[in-house]
């Protein structure tokens, strides 16, 4: 059996020490609080719905692409998942009158999700657009369409039914939480034990070398998309339970969140690389970050500019370990 060195402990869990770390020295500041059970389920609540929006972006980064439409398009499949569920007497209801089943917000938001995703999929795969450019310009979009269906209003007045698919628990466990579980499994295998998640690796780490083994490499590019939409639909739909509501600010910022916390968690930038551990371990960990800063009385715009520089860090090191295999 090989044994490995220090070193090479130390870059193959790089995420893993890191997140220890933070959390013994925010035990340390927080004399303790922060390994409570109310805690660790503050934590689990508030990082849940980036959690779908990070497995998204983490699949689509591992073929090498980027997406920034994240935070608009969360906007808006909150805002339309939250219009279907509104009490029908509310006076500014959207559809003022009309009572819709619990399901059709829940299918109506993802929906929205998943038609965005399809439309960056067939952008970046067969409009052969930088992935940088076609999801910059999806995000414009998906902003417009939002203030267009609000008429820039807060939707709100939501039915109890609808905001406790977020806000209710089985015992002490929030469903929150449950819902990250299935979700990781459902990727883990994506990813691991299917020809399709085999693919995206392979397009990540030399898309042309992909195409010459047989790969359909726009269909999985498309596919990868719009998994990726889909996903986002599902974290408006939960967003907007959780809250109880949905505005133009809801999800703002929350791409910068995804992007960081992925990349914190292992998944390249330079494609081909990255485990759906590895992402929720970033997730946890910028969490962890976002709660001890606030915690420490720690005024919120520096979240900001620590966001920025863990990116910038990150990515640093990860094209400073791969140059060196090269």
């Amino acid at each position: 059996m090989k044994t490995i060195t220090v070193r090479e402990f130390f870059n193959r869990y790089t995420n893993l020490i890191t997140f220890v770390v933070l959390v013994f020295l925010l035990t340390i500041l927080t004399r303790g609080q922060a390994l409570t059970w109310t805690s660790f389920k503050t934590l689990i609540i508030a990082e849940a719905v980036r959690a779908f929006a990070s497995l998204g972006v983490g699949m689509i980064i591992i073929t090498k692409g980027i997406d920034l439409s994240i935070g608009y398009v969360v906007c808006l499949t909150a805002s339309v998942a939250a219009s279907f569920a509104q009490i029908p007497t509310y006076e500014t209801a959207i559809y003022h009158g009309v009572s819709f089943p619990l399901l059709v917000p829940v299918i109506a938001g993802i929906l929205a999700g998943g038609l965005f995703g399809f439309l960056n999929g067939v952008l970046v795969a067969y409009g052969k657009l930088p992935p940088f450019i076609a999801t910059l310009g999806t995000m414009s979009i998906a902003r417009g369409i939002q203030l267009l269906y609000t008429k820039a209003a807060i939707v709100s007045s939501l039915k109890p039914e609808y905001k406790a698919i977020a806000q209710n628990s089985l015992g002490p466990f929030p469903f929150l939480g449950i819902y990250v579980i299935l979700i990781a499994l459902v990727i883990w295998v994506l990813l691991k034990h299917t020809k399709q998640g085999t693919n995206f690796y392979a397009i990540g780490g030399n898309a042309q070398a992909a195409r010459v083994s047989g790969i359909n490499v726009e269909r999985d590019l498309l596919c990868v998309y719009l998994y990726a939409g889909l996903l986002y639909g599902a974290a408006g739909v939960l967003l907007s339970s959780r809250l109880a509501l949905a505005n133009a600010l809801t999800a703002n910022g929350m791409e910068l969140d995804a992007i960081a916390a992925v990349t914190v968690g292992g998944v390249s930038q330079n494609g081909g690389v990255g485990t759906v551990g590895g992402m929720i371990i970033g997730i946890f960990t910028m969490g962890l970050i976002n709660y001890g800063m606030s915690f420490l009385a720690i005024d919120s715009y520096y979240q900001y500019l620590v966001k920025g520089a863990i990116i910038i860090m990150a990515v640093y090191f990860d094209m400073k370990k791969y140059a060196k295999r090269a």
